[in-house]
């Protein structure tokens, strides 16, 4: 093959472009991408318009933000229309779901400015506390009248309960039930009395012996550090005349939350396992770390997503209050027998280590499998999600 003067081929002089043809093409197809793009963000600009009117009708309507069967009726459509034209559902499908969100939290903060009950008062004890400010926040932007009932005020307890249409308990667990003993008499009869601890049975007992108007039970699952009620879940578990509780319950659903419905003794069961078992087993690895000095960056230059995202879970609870945890943990015996019996659980997983019977191990893994079941599947679909997160990010 022979060479021209320059040094290259005559192949390459025949059929490579030269780079200012390449270029131009290139600005051609980059300002063609640019319109389409500038289109996009105008689209979504003229839906957020439409969203703000959707809003407006919820608000002066009442109805909640949430509403799962629209979303979820979306997303299947907008997939649908995906698969038609040629895109991948899972990509439409991942933008979609930021857009749903951000117009919720669009309705939420326009939401927060509504009062069910205008003019209404509402007396936070333990208001000076970090869940207490949270809900403060909420009450006084929704223009409710706030009054805050903490220990430095306590004497001013019955002029401060005068008048008031709800008094909720935001105060440590193992102090909760005496103060709703000393605060009932100085209630008045048509108050709502609710708590907010992480365990619903001896609460909500004493609040129904401690005062004679309307008692629910209610746990916010989630923490002050929350920026927005979009989504997030409340339980409630009924304690006495539910419908005059329920305007309490619709303000949250008008306010981006998710109300899920409990009795007490279901709810602190659950709780054992979703909150105490989970933290508990999360000290537990966190605490074996420790003792062993293993080194935390030297492993993470050794780890795979799905173990960074497990080590960020133990951080995560070690970046935190370590008397929340406490708490929560040691609530009740309940709890803690819960969690004896994890690490009898655990323990009896020793002679097959020291035998190194993996034929025992794998016909455990069968039958925990199957127990499973469907949830497997989704697990690996919501945690694929997570990690290609994770990937995005890091």
């Amino acid at each position: 093959m022979s060479e021209n003067n320059t040094g290259k081929s005559d192949f390459i002089e025949r059929d490579e472009p030269g780079n200012a043809d390449v270029d131009q093409a290139l600005s051609g197809l980059r300002r063609d991408i640019d319109g389409i793009d500038a289109q996009i963000v105008s689209l979504l600009a003229q839906r957020q318009q439409v969203v703000h009117h959707v809003a407006a009708l919820k608000k002066k309507h009442n109805l909640q933000i949430y509403h799962p069967a629209r979303e979820e009726d979306l997303i299947s459509m907008r997939r649908r229309q995906a698969s038609r034209i040629g895109l991948d559902p899972d990509f439409i499908e991942e933008i979609y779901r930021t857009v749903v969100r951000r117009s919720r939290v669009a309705q939420s903060r326009s939401m927060a400015l509504k009062s069910l009950r205008p003019g209404g008062i509402v007396l936070l004890v333990g208001g000076k506390g970090e869940m207490g400010r949270f809900f403060e926040a909420c009450f006084r932007q929704a223009d409710y009248q706030v009054r805050i009932l903490d220990r430095d005020n306590w004497p001013d307890v019955r002029s401060l309960c005068d008048g008031i249409d709800l008094a909720m308990i935001g105060v440590p667990m193992d102090v909760t039930c005496q103060v709703i003993r000393n605060i009932g008499p100085c209630l008045p009869s048509k108050a709502v009395l609710c708590d907010i601890t992480s365990v619903k049975v001896d609460p909500l007992k004493e609040m129904l012996q401690s005062h004679a108007g309307p008692v629910i039970g209610l746990h916010p699952l989630f923490g002050p550090s929350t920026s927005s009620l979009d989504k997030q879940i409340i339980v409630a578990t009924p304690g006495r005349d539910d419908d005059a509780c329920q305007w309490i319950l619709d303000q949250f659903a008008t306010w981006g939350g998710v109300v899920v419905r409990s009795d007490a003794g279901e709810h602190d069961d659950i709780m054992g396992i979703v909150q105490a078992l989970r933290h508990f087993a999360t000290f537990a690895f966190g605490q074996f770390l420790k003792r062993r000095a293993v080194s935390l960056s030297r492993t993470l230059e050794f780890s795979s997503p799905i173990y960074r995202l497990e080590l960020g879970m133990v951080g995560r609870l070690f970046a935190q209050d370590a008397s929340l945890y406490s708490e929560i943990i040691f609530a009740s015996e309940h709890r803690r027998e819960l969690l004896k019996d994890y690490l009898v659980s655990l323990s009896e997983n020793l002679d097959m280590l020291e035998t190194g019977n993996k034929q025992l191990f794998q016909r455990e893994f069968q039958k925990i499998a199957e127990w499973f079941g469907p949830f497997s599947e989704q697990a690996m679909r919501e945690s694929t999600f997570l990690i290609d997160k994770l990937i995005e990010r890091f």
